[in-house]
């Protein structure tokens, strides 16, 4: 039998038994952290291996290559390295801070679509692995005094209409405990289980769903600064943060150019340790979408193709499929660079070549694709978080002596260097 296609009764291992983790609760992000990167791709086929196949097999390649397609593995860009490094050393430096007092928060701007969701979890994830493996050794038993429940990251989402007793009870619904009936009640029970699991982490997401026009807004960004309080790193990740007025009232430091949030002025403090603060501090990082206007952009959207095109299970691909000819600026024109929107492109684009029969991709096949953003009606386009797609970009024209740019420079489509002065 060949190794490389199923066997004719196996079980198929690539699809997912029930509906994918939810991260907003500790079970769901345990199971999202521990899965995260075992995908199994596809085999590589010929069309003519894959046409030997019989017709179930065929079918269950077709099925693992399409799985293949939507599942790729989440790739680093010099944008999302910079974040990620930035918010794993703030992790790793506030958790072993013995002194109290409030940690230094970091918010992660960028626009919709441009990874700031996944680049958080995965890095806040990679710093969990680490974590509770230290945490073992230190504690290999329970801990009296506290919940068995060891929860060193929590992420959670604003609600569209956000509110102080909205919020707390989006972070109670990570622990899976109850909701009190009034406010004093609600935030007393979030201190209580962010330190009781031992909670080192906070994500909170979708952070520009506040208008701040309204009292309600105001007072849940006070709750937010006022969380710093309880020895956990803050990590607030939103669109156009800058522009949203959540630096409202806030300054720069000049020594180290962090934001600094001042002690409660406006609405009600939710907490007697609040007027004790000399101010709260946060880092802004941004991730932006590819720069294709230098030369170092133009290599890292390239390199960035390259990775995609290496998990394609297309059974005419070729070696610079997505990175040689017009592809590059095409791809770049129909996405304006923001990796969600190239994703998506992709992702269609070789459901498209499959059901067709071509089996590739190419700027006339893509130019048949429609962006498809799926459901996005927990998305709020209000504060940003759906971009608006490129339309109208048609594919470029085809020359006799069309040059193609390849990942190590300019060739004419002979793949051979132009001469000097051409």
């Amino acid at each position: 039998m060949d190794q490389t296609t199923p066997d004719e009764h196996a079980v198929v291992p690539f699809l997912r038994a029930g509906p994918p983790p939810d991260r907003t609760r500790w079970e769901g992000w345990q199971q999202w952290r521990k899965i995260r990167g075992l995908f199994v791709p596809a085999p590589r086929l010929t069309p003519a291996e894959h046409q030997d196949l019989s017709p179930r097999r065929r079918a269950l390649h077709d099925l693992h290559r399409t799985a293949t397609h939507v599942n790729m593995r989440l790739q680093e860009t010099p944008m999302s390295v910079r974040v990620a490094n930035l918010m794993r050393g703030r992790l790793q430096n506030n958790a072993v801070k013995f002194m109290p007092g409030t940690r230094d928060g970091l918010m992660i701007n960028g626009g919709g679509f441009q990874g700031k969701t996944e680049t958080a979890c995965d890095a806040a994830a990679s710093f969990e692995d680490v974590w509770r493996d230290i945490h073992h050794q230190l504690l290999p038993g329970r801990t009296p005094g506290t919940r068995d429940v060891f929860v060193p990251v929590a992420y959670c989402r604003l609600p569209v209409r956000a509110t102080p007793k909205g919020l707390c009870k989006a972070i109670l619904n990570v622990y899976g405990d109850p909701h009190p009936g009034t406010l004093d009640d609600l935030v007393r029970a979030v201190r209580d289980a962010i330190r009781d699991h031992h909670t080192t982490a906070l994500l909170i997401d979708d952070v520009t769903r506040l208008r701040l026009h309204r009292e309600d807004d105001q007072d849940t960004l006070d709750l937010i600064r006022e969380l710093m309080d309880l020895n956990v790193t803050l990590i607030l990740i939103g669109v156009d943060i800058p522009g949203s007025g959540l630096l409202r009232g806030a300054y720069t430091d000049p020594r180290t150019g962090q934001w600094v949030f001042p002690d409660t002025q406006h609405g009600k403090s939710h907490t007697a340790a609040a007027s004790t603060q000399t101010g709260r501090r946060f880092d802004i990082v941004d991730l932006d979408p590819f720069d294709y206007s230098t030369t170092a952009g133009i290599n890292a959207f390239l390199d960035h193709l390259a990775g995609i095109e290496d998990q394609l299970r297309l059974l005419r691909s070729f070696p610079g499929m997505l990175t040689t000819g017009e592809m590059p600026e095409y791809l770049y024109d129909r996405t304006r660079g923001i990796v969600g929107l190239l994703r998506r492109l992709i992702e269609d684009g070789c459901t498209e070549a499959m059901t067709s029969g071509e089996e590739r991709l190419t700027p006339e096949l893509l130019a048949r694709t429609t962006i498809q953003l799926g459901d996005h009606s927990d998305l709020d386009p209000d504060a940003g978080e759906v971009p608006e797609i490129p339309q109208d970009v048609t594919p470029p024209k085809q020359s006799k002596a069309r040059r193609r740019r390849g990942r190590n420079g300019v060739f004419d489509d002979h793949g051979e260097r132009p001469a000097a002065g051409d």
